[in-house]
């Protein structure tokens, strides 16, 4: 099936070339569209990538009919309605790497400029002035840099910055003060970085814990005669606060590439002769923007073909090799799913995920987002996937509880689901035959092992005989051929479940007809062709 791809933005035509380059691709290049115009556009895509200048508004996402990956060339998401995209089951990739460098950089270009006064200097000349005395700067070795958010832009930073001999603190509540220390550093809190660094740099995203981070509070704490410089997001900084820690001299000076609003018009802060402007200039290097062309790219190709996650914003990454790992567990755990499903008759409150043995090498996370993709999917009218699962069992108030076993008693490696509905609880257990193959091997009390596949029809009946020899009159009367058949029987009970394999689906009357046989207490049929 050919994959359809929207390129709604300047991407660097070295990633564009890369997707056209696939014959299971079609890709079209439509820019400058607004809401409206991607509303319209959007219906049939499979993919669409942006830079910051289309916006992928809930509507947007509304509006789209096919579409499985967002791919966003750079780091920042807010042109982005993740929530409505993870709702919907679309995966939300980025590139926080490809524009690291350029990022760093122009971070140390703006640390460089503040210090020696380089603007206001040039400014001086070019009106045939000469004032030395007026652009007195100061050294970077020995002063104090502090680093907010220390991913991969800020580590580049930590770098560039001790080579200038510069004493280099962060704060990070995400990284380890082993991992700081490893690099050269000192961890330390947000007060204390406030307190003493000569120079503050923003390295993390703006969200609800990080929107207005440092605010006039803040903004009090810092050293007086510190600089500060912002080339992450504009939100992370009260700008009416800055104005006034610049206007009184509390702040040295500040350079800022991002704003709240860009372009920042009418800002009080333009009037100020301690502050250095760039328009947003961040990953604006043509190394950068190639590489973010070509790795959205790159990242958007897998997706479609494989379902692996690079960078996604909303999926847990998982390698190719470990992908390839778990996808017999993703099947397994989906597919008992399902059954258990079909199976309650109750809403569900609570799932459990128990890997046990082999299983439990694997990345549990993902296999309980197949569990509950199954689970949510056999009865929600609106499609479920490993993106929105968890969104959708907490909106529906089903909680999810993880936990693993060294070793199995019996298998290799297996996977548990048991579903927890008003004061009753049932549980399917699967296993993989040759490591590949998806087996049933227990449900409730009762073990029976039978292929985890095609259309089947369960019951739970009196032990007795004639009931199977029912079952299989009634089949053959509708021309149905059973392709397999297992038995189970819970030790000290007088009840067995029967597990087969059919052609094809039964119709309702099918189906009430089977659950009328004397013996019988419970039928449901499922179908599982689907991984």
């Amino acid at each position: 099936m050919t994959k359809k791809i929207l390129v709604a933005d300047k991407i660097a035509e070295q990633g564009v070339g890369y997707l056209r380059e696939q014959e299971e691709f079609q890709v079209d290049v439509q820019h400058g569209l607004d809401e409206a115009g991607l509303c319209a556009a959007i219906p049939g895509y499979h993919a669409v990538l942006v830079r910051s200048a289309a916006r992928i508004t809930d509507k947007v996402i509304a509006a789209a009919d096919q579409l499985q990956v967002i791919g966003r060339a750079g780091i920042g998401v807010d042109n982005i309605d993740v929530d409505k995209a993870t709702e919907k089951g679309i995966a939300v990739l980025n590139t926080p790497d490809a524009n690291a460098t350029t990022t760093a950089e122009l971070t140390f270009a703006h640390i460089l400029s503040l210090s020696r006064n380089l603007p206001a200097a040039d400014r001086s000349v070019r009106a045939g002035e000469w004032k030395r005395s007026q652009f007195v700067g100061a050294e970077l070795a020995g002063k104090t840099l502090g680093i907010i958010g220390y991913g991969t832009i800020g580590r580049i930073v930590a770098n560039r910055a001790r080579a200038f001999r510069m004493d280099v603190i962060a704060h990070d509540p995400f990284v380890t003060a082993e991992i700081c220390a490893s690099d050269g550093i000192r961890s330390v809190t947000l007060d204390e970085l406030l307190q003493v660094a000569d120079y503050v740099t923003l390295h993390c995203p703006v969200n609800d814990k990080t929107r207005g981070l440092l605010g006039a509070e803040r903004l009090a704490q810092m050293k007086p005669g510190a600089r500060l410089i912002n080339c992450a997001r504009g939100g992370l900084v009260d700008e009416a606060a800055l104005h006034d820690a610049l206007q009184s001299g509390h702040l040295a000076g500040a350079a800022l590439d991002v704003f709240v609003q860009e372009p920042p018009a009418d800002s009080p802060l333009l009037g100020l002769g301690n502050i250095v402007f760039t328009p947003h200039l961040g990953a604006s290097t043509e190394e950068a923007q190639t590489a973010a062309g070509l790795e959205i790219a790159r990242q958007v190709s897998v997706y479609l073909r494989t379902g692996e996650p690079i960078n996604a914003i909303n999926l847990p990454p998982v390698s190719g090799e470990e992908l390839a790992k778990l996808q017999p567990y993703l099947i397994l755990a989906r597919r008992l799913g399902k059954l258990l499903g079909h199976m309650a008759d109750a809403p569900i409150r609570r799932l459990d995920v128990t890997l046990s043995g082999a299983a439990a090498e694997r990345d549990i996370r993902s296999i309980s987002t197949a569990g509950l993709v199954g689970l949510i999917g056999s009865y929600m009218s609106i499609p479920v996937n490993r993106v929105n699962a968890r969104t959708i069992a907490d909106q529906q108030g089903v909680e999810l509880k993880e936990s693993l076993r060294e070793t199995h008693p019996v298998y290799h490696g297996t996977v548990n689901l048991t579903a927890h509905y008003g004061n009753r609880h049932l549980s399917v257990e699967g296993t993989l035959f040759d490591r590949t193959q998806p087996r049933l091997v227990r449900i409730g009390a009762y073990p029976i092992e039978t292929v985890l596949d095609g259309h089947l029809i369960a019951t739970r009946h009196v032990d007795q005989p004639g009931v199977v020899a029912a079952v299989s009159s009634l089949l053959a009367q509708q021309d149905i051929n059973i392709q397999h058949m297992q038995m189970g029987v819970a030790p000290g009970s007088n009840m067995a479940v029967a597990v087969l394999g059919i052609e094809r689906p039964v119709d309702d009357a099918t189906l009430a007809a089977l659950a009328q046989i004397q013996a019988i207490d419970k039928v449901l049929q499922v179908s599982l062709q689907a991984p």
